[in-house]
């Protein structure tokens, strides 16, 4: 499998994205390093991605990790703060789409001999009924014959927390043996897979007065009517749908043609 052109220097770049149009990793040059301590209302999940990758950068027993849960809430500002506090002691990231899973393992066969410790980072991980995708990344994360690489791990988001679609003929399969509870092959299937990930994180949504401490981060000195811009905030994200790290956000930047 031909890698194009191109050979990274992992002393120097700390993150690269495989593009599949041109079937190569590229190095990515202007990383979007997130700052831990802007992350509010989920420290549970900060302390425990952070744990686990310190684990894994001394060569302790670590897990893959799925963050999953509610939209807009920081499960892929998490990661990238993984790399902002981690990348100085050798933690590189490479990001893939679910749609590239297929060249996985072509890429771990890349990097198993690198000095580095690496996450792959898949966001927004999902997969359709009918689709065999999810099996090329549970061969990657378990091994087969040859064990997976032990300086590879894979942290991904989800919206959903078993990846696949959960339908109500699920359950139909689910058969009771000696008062035991035993799931269809359609639903261990799906277990199957989010039971890959060692470190299963969850995100709920986000209360109103975190959105508040979020939008006053954001403004800070910037206005002098707190009450009247929490009321505009407010209102911003009743119109968009709830409140979220993302909205307060877009809030900001609705509002910067305003600002002095």
């Amino acid at each position: 499998m031909a890698f194009g052109k191109l050979t990274i220097d992992w002393r120097s770049t700390i993150a690269a994205v495989w593009r599949s149009n041109r079937h190569f990793l590229k190095p990515i040059r202007n990383v979007d390093l997130v700052n831990p301590d802007t992350l509010l209302g989920i420290d549970e999940q900060k302390d425990a991605i952070f744990r686990n990758t310190e684990h894994f950068l001394r060569g302790k027993p670590a897990s893959h990790v799925l963050l999953w849960g509610a939209r807009g809430v920081g499960k892929s500002s998490l990661i990238k703060a993984v790399l902002s506090r981690y990348h100085t002691y050798g933690l590189r990231m490479i990001q893939i789409s679910k749609d590239d899973l297929g060249v996985l393992v072509d890429i771990t066969d890349e990097i198993v001999d690198s000095h580095h410790r690496f996450i792959i980072y898949c966001d927004d991980l999902t997969f359709e009924e009918g689709k065999g995708e999810y099996r090329l990344l549970k061969s990657t994360m378990e091994g087969t014959l040859e064990k997976p690489p032990e300086n590879v791990l894979i942290y991904a988001t989800s919206n959903r927390r078993h990846l696949m679609p959960e339908r109500m003929s699920d359950n139909l399969a689910t058969n009771y043996i000696d008062g035991e509870i035993h799931p269809g092959e359609a639903v261990e299937d799906k277990l199957s897979l989010a039971d890959r990930f060692g470190l299963s994180l969850s995100f709920r949504p986000m209360h109103k007065d975190t959105y508040l401490d979020i939008v006053d981060k954001l403004f800070k000195g910037r206005v002098q009517d707190q009450e009247l811009l929490h009321q505009e905030a407010l209102t911003f994200a009743i119109e968009r749908g709830g409140t979220s790290g993302r909205t307060a956000r877009h809030f900001f930047n609705h509002c910067q043609t305003g600002l002095n």
